[in-house]
């Protein structure tokens, strides 16, 4: 979001702070933001083992709010 106000910027910095360790442990495996012509998000792809794991990170995320969150499970994933 280019157009953030000093509070959205500010939840944004710790919302990408609060990422950071799981991208550190492997839990993300790709995180970022989409630059989409229609409008900016962004995108993450995780490696847990149950939708409750992931529904507490995702609750603890303190964009969570700002962000709206969708979660599409992915069965099999081939890593080269």
């Amino acid at each position: 979001m280019i157009d953030m106000s000093d509070e959205e910027r500010g939840i944004m910095i710790k919302h990408v702070a609060y990422w950071a360790p799981y991208v550190d442990d492997g839990t993300v495996i790709v995180l970022g933001p989409v630059m989409d012509p229609k409008g900016g998000y962004g995108m993450a792809v995780v490696s847990v083992e149950s939708e409750e794991e992931l529904n507490q990170i995702i609750d603890s995320d303190p964009a969570n709010g700002l962000n709206s969150y969708e979660v599409h499970p992915m069965r099999v994933v081939t890593k080269q």
